[in-house]
This record gives structure tokens, C-alpha cells and sequence, in this order.
């Protein structure tokens, strides 16, 4: 971990007053990182020291030794708020190939530690300052509250899910009664040895705890026209979103989308990259809702401006398709947003942050939308879709 050149004063009272990471007997090679920035462990490492008190994320990967290699593993990790002077104490397990934070509820041998402190400072990296901003402009929507109800039960966020079997075939008698077919055959075709392959979920615990997308765009009992206006406008199922899991603080949900960025873009978890589009789509497509949640929309504009920055321009387009996800998405926004009956500060701050795209990227949010535009379609009476 290299330097950080800084005034003596002020990194002394960084250490002093910043919070610190011992993590003891993590195996030299390991890829290790806090927030934005990671490193390979050397013989030296100890932990990091000098962390700005708040929430941060600490991601690491184990990997093989060179003469076995060297390849990395899977990146885990998991979303730690640190106070003022707060120690965290943790030992690597070689047989989880993970850290073990136990030590920290051992009060006394966190005091000796903390006691060795100095002895210790030349074996822990400071904490990379010159990537902060960027973190707290990627993060600063997420509490610990809304970091802890999001992250999984067991605390890891992991690039590769953890998956067991839904049923436990372990005999034949097992398969049997099920109506699966045997494996102590030879399989006939391709659908039959797929068929054999176990049916697997993924480990109690270890999912991310996101918010649920209301599958059913529109209310119970709507009529044709009132499915088509929902389909078209999804304050309804945003609502929806929005009582269920943050009744007290919508806001909360714009950290939630950062959230899953921070652990799609640092941790490597594709299912939240999948989420983040999902509830983005379900933002942007909320004209209603931009009527009477103005703050959120507003903050919206500016959580896309500091993720937008950090993913290139085509990562977006379906290479099939040729179709971008973005640029669709937030044409629908930015025409909602700058529509009749919108508040003057949103409108305004929304075609500022188009233009702001219009030059960064050269994306064309100007096509024309008319062709594959949803019609209304009323049914004749007595008619019913089912």
C-alpha cells in the first residue's frame, strides 16, 4: 500500500482521531480494498489506519500462491460504519478463506491491541484520501441504517452467489419420488441430463435484502385504460415501492440505487447491476410521482450525475439489440421532467443534466418516440381481458 504524502500534523491527527482496521494474518497476494481503491497485501500488512469516521466498504479476494497460480478468487465483502477512534479487529480464516470479526466483541483483546497501537503503525496503510470524495459522491445517500437492511443476513456481499440444492437427492429411492429420472443410467439426449442436474437456490442468508418491484404495474380492478396509463407512467407501483419499504423516508431509496451500484461497480455483484436498472427504470418512468415528490427526483439527477461518471459510455448497449438502456430510460425521464405542470427547479435542473450527457457521451435523447409509443385501447363493454 503505497504513501500518502501529507502534512506530519495532520496525518497525526488523522490517526489519532480516525478510526482503524487491524486485520491480522491475511496471506500476502490477497486483493484488498476500502471503498474505492484496493491493493495487493504484502508481508507487512496489518490493516489500514487513519479512516475518516462513516460508512465504508471493505472488499478483498483470496488468491493462490505463485507457485500454485496465483489466480484470484471470488471478491466478498462487507459495509462497515466506523466512528471516531473505533477499532475493528479481524483474523483471517484460511479454512473460509474469510475475515473473521469475532475478535472485536473481545473487549480485552481489543484493548491490548489498541494499547499497541504505535508499535503497530508502520505495518498498517493509510486510508487512500485522494479517492474519498469520489466515495462520498457515490455513497452519500446510504445510511448504516439502509446499508444494514440491505445487506445480507450473514454480512457478506459476494460477487458469486452461494448456492445449495432445493431438494436433497441423496438416493435413488430420493430421485424416485420425485419423478426424476434415475442416475444410474445412461442419459438418451441432452434435456434428459439437464433434467438430472439438481435444482439449486441460492444459501439462506446470503442474498441481498432488496426492495421488492411490484411485478403488477397497476391497481386491483383497473380497467384497460387505467393498465395502459400505469404501464406508461409507474408512480403507481413506485408508490407501491415506497410504502412498503420506506414510508418515513422515501429518500431512502436513492440509497438504495447506490447501494446497488457500489456493489455491482466495487463488489462485483451482477445481481445488483440488475437491480439498479430495474428501480432506475422504475424512477424514471414515474412522471406523477415527480409532481409530489420533487426532492427526490431532484436528488435522482444528481446520484446519475457522480454514477454516470464511472462506467464508460457503451457499457450500456445490449449488443444484440444495439439498444441502450440508458438513453432510453432517461428519455422517458427527461420528457416527463420537463412536461407541462413540472416544478421550474426540476425541469431546469433536469435539462441541465441533459445537455451535461448531450456533450459528455454524445447520447441523442431527441428521437423520435412516436413509433413505438403504447396505445390506448378500449374494450367494448362486456369485454374483459383476462
Amino acid at each position: 500500500m503505497a504513501e500518502v504524502d501529507m502534512d506530519p500534523e495532520v496525518a497525526r491527527g488523522l490517526f489519532e482521531e480516525g478510526a482503524t482496521l487491524v486485520l491480522l494474518d491475511v496471506p500476502e497476494g490477497t486483493e484488498l480494498g476500502i471503498d474505492y481503491k484496493s491493493w495487493q497485501v504484502g508481508p507487512r500488512f496489518r490493516g489500514i489506519k487513519m479512516i475518516p469516521p462513516g460508512l465504508h466498504f471493505l472488499h478483498y479476494s483470496s488468491s493462490n500462491p505463485k507457485s500454485m497460480g496465483g489466480e484470484i478468487g471470488p471478491k466478498m465483502g462487507l459495509f462497515l460504519s466506523l466512528k471516531p477512534r473505533e477499532l475493528v479487529l479481524a483474523h483471517w480464516d484460511r479454512n473460509e478463506e474469510d475475515l473473521d470479526f469475532s475478535a472485536t466483541q473481545n473487549v480485552e483483546e481489543v484493548e491490548r491491541v489498541k494499547a499497541g497501537l504505535r508499535e503497530l503503525d508502520p505495518f498498517l496503510g493509510p486510508y487512500p484520501y485522494d479517492t474519498l470524495r469520489k466515495w462520498v459522491s457515490l455513497t452519500d445517500r446510504v445510511t448504516q441504517e439502509v446499508a444494514e437492511a440491505l445487506q445480507p443476513l450473514n454480512g457478506r456481499v459476494c460477487a458469486f452467489c452461494d448456492v445449495v440444492p432445493e431438494l436433497q437427492l441423496t438416493h435413488t429411492r430420493d430421485r424416485a419420488e420425485q419423478n426424476l429420472p434415475r442416475n444410474d443410467t445412461a442419459c438418451q439426449n441432452m434435456k434428459e441430463g439437464l433434467d438430472r442436474l439438481p435444482r439449486m437456490k441460492q444459501r439462506e442468508g446470503t442474498e441481498l435484502r432488496f426492495s421488492h418491484i411490484p411485478k403488477q404495474m397497476y391497481p386491483p380492478g383497473a380497467t384497460p385504460a387505467q393498465i395502459t396509463q400505469c404501464s406508461m407512467d409507474l408512480s403507481y407501483a413506485l408508490s407501491c415501492l415506497l410504502e412498503q419499504h420506506y414510508p418515513q423516508q422515501p429518500l431512502n431509496v436513492l440509497g438504495e440505487l447506490q447501494f446497488a451500484f457500489a456493489c455491482f461497480l466495487l463488489g462485483n455483484v451482477y445481481d445488483a447491476f440488475e437491480h439498479w436498472k430495474s428501480l432506475l427504470s422504475v424512477l424514471c418512468r414515474s412522471e406523477e410521482a415527480m409532481r409530489t415528490h420533487k426532492e427526490l427526483f431532484l436528488g435522482l439527477i444528481s446520484v446519475l450525475y457522480h454514477q454516470l461518471g464511472e462506467i464508460p459510455p457503451d457499457f450500456f448497449v445490449d449488443i444484440v439489440s444495439q439498444n441502450n438502456f440508458l438513453t432510453t430510460t432517461l428519455q422517458d425521464f427527461f420528457q416527463f421532467a420537463t412536461g407541462p405542470g413540472m416544478d421550474s427547479t426540476l425541469r431546469k435542473r433536469a435539462e441541465k443534466f441533459k445537455v451535461h450527457l448531450t456533450k459528455k457521451f454524445r447520447w441523442d435523447f431527441e428521437a423520435d418516440l412516436d413509433d413505438c409509443a403504447p396505445v390506448v385501447v378500449e374494450l367494448p363493454e362486456g369485454v374483459t381481458l383476462e
